[in-house]
């Protein structure tokens, strides 16, 4: 069904997904959108205008991307409260994920202007119900930081949490990222996700071990990636032993954490009582390892 012609739009900032490959995820709502919009603001308008020229849509766009926020958002906040209706767009998907959009937004809802999400593509939850792992519990983490010791820091928060996790990876570092999760994270399932709605789509489902031992001898691929990884598996405490809870909570205290946090991180992976985690935690900063 073609969209017909754009009815009037309320003023307000109109947050528009846009496809993350396949031209035939724009929505009806979005085009609406688009054409109706005083002004488009993207990441680039060279992505953009060609984009859009395919679908009809000749608003005029203005640039709006991390070296040049700063700089546009008053201009953007003035057409908002001249009452003009300005659509932000991301070069793919849905914006304000792992783009400048966020601080417009903000900006737009202190000033006390209206925030009208248009939903749509997203690469995370794509990924998400493409690779098969528990959808009930989600965290998407972004890009892991791209050195070494701050990756294996960042990994390290995010081991104990008991939820699927979804992080972009550009596909250059994709397997010295997976041989990282593999050390970090053990071998627990995931799936690498690339190209996804594009003609070259793939949807690899193995452990993170496996996984990157396949990347480190295939070398990085092309394209898009997104990695999903399952939660961690959930301990019964009964069989965990004294010695594995000293363990896991001397960990927490080496990664800098205070005995209360140590004790919430090893209560979180393993089920054990936070309480009596806390006193042996207590025990074990003051050097009584018995």
């Amino acid at each position: 069904m073609a969209p017909g012609p754009p009815r009037d739009l309320s003023p307000g900032l109109y947050v528009v997904a846009t496809p993350i490959g396949n031209a035939g995820d724009i929505t009806l709502r979005a085009l609406e959108v688009l054409r109706g919009a005083a002004v488009i603001a993207c990441e680039d308008t060279r992505t953009t205008g060609p984009f859009l020229a395919r679908l009809g849509v000749s608003t005029p766009l203005t640039p709006y991307h991390e070296h040049n926020a700063a700089r546009q958002r008053p201009a953007l906040l003035a057409r908002l409260a001249r009452g003009e209706v300005v659509a932000l767009v991301s070069d793919a998907g849905t914006p304000l994920v792992s783009d400048p959009g966020y601080k417009l937004t903000r900006a737009a809802v202190e000033a006390g202007h209206a925030v009208v999400p248009i939903p749509g593509a997203s690469a995370p939850l794509a990924a998400l119900v493409a690779s098969g792992l528990p959808t009930d519990r989600f965290l998407f983490a972004g890009f892991l930081p791209p050195k070494a010791a701050a990756r294996r820091g960042a990994l390290a928060e995010l081991a104990g949490v008991p939820a699927t996790l979804i992080v972009f990876e550009s596909a250059r570092r994709l397997p010295e990222t997976l041989a990282a999760m593999a050390e970090g994270l053990g071998g627990r399932p995931a799936a690498v996700c690339r190209e996804l709605t594009k003609r070259h789509e793939e949807v690899r489902r193995e452990t993170l071990p496996a996984l990157a031992a396949h990347y480190a001898a295939a070398g990085p691929p092309k394209g898009e990636v997104v990695i999903v990884v399952a939660p961690p598996a959930a301990a019964d405490p009964a069989d965990l032993a004294p010695e594995d809870l000293d363990a896991r909570l001397r960990a927490a205290l080496a990664d800098g954490l205070g005995t209360r946090d140590a004790a919430a991180r090893v209560a979180q992976e393993t089920g054990a009582p936070r309480r009596d985690l806390y006193q042996r935690a207590l025990a074990l900063g003051d050097g009584d390892g018995s």
